[in-house]
């Protein structure tokens, strides 16, 4: 996207890498069935999107995994929610704690996610 470097989009790639890994994580402590996993399991499909269209973007390829409508829509929700938790959550830690660091990096690659999602769904919505 313009509006990022190609630096921004390679750092928001990371993050949105170690949100999977611990998101992952995270998943399997719950068991299957309840809500917990389900929210951890919807997440970690939105999370695989937006590492696909950050992948795309700096591949500068029209090359992507595919998702249908459905899942691109059903991804807007969790990436949303993460945002809005992640920000709440980052107001309460001390700036230049690796934390607040770390929810940091979280939110700047999930609003750069955020445009890229809502791109890939207007795209899916002309192919109809």
């Amino acid at each position: 996207m313009d509006d990022f470097t190609k630096k921004d989009m390679e750092e928001a790639l990371r993050a949105i890498t170690l949100m999977i890994s611990k998101t992952k994580n995270t998943k399997e402590k719950f068991v299957q069935g309840t809500s917990q996993h389900t929210l951890q399991k919807n997440r970690l499909k939105a999370l695989n999107i937006a590492s696909s269209l950050i992948s795309k973007e700096l591949a500068e390829s029209d090359v992507m995994d595919y998702y249908t409508k459905e899942d691109l829509e059903n991804a807007l929700a969790p990436i949303a929610s993460l945002i809005s938790k992640s920000e709440k959550a980052n107001e309460k830690l001390a700036q230049g704690t690796w934390q607040h660091t770390m929810l940091s990096n979280n939110i700047k690659a999930l609003y750069i996610a955020s445009p890229l999602l809502m791109k890939a769904l207007s795209e899916s919505h002309n192919l109809e």
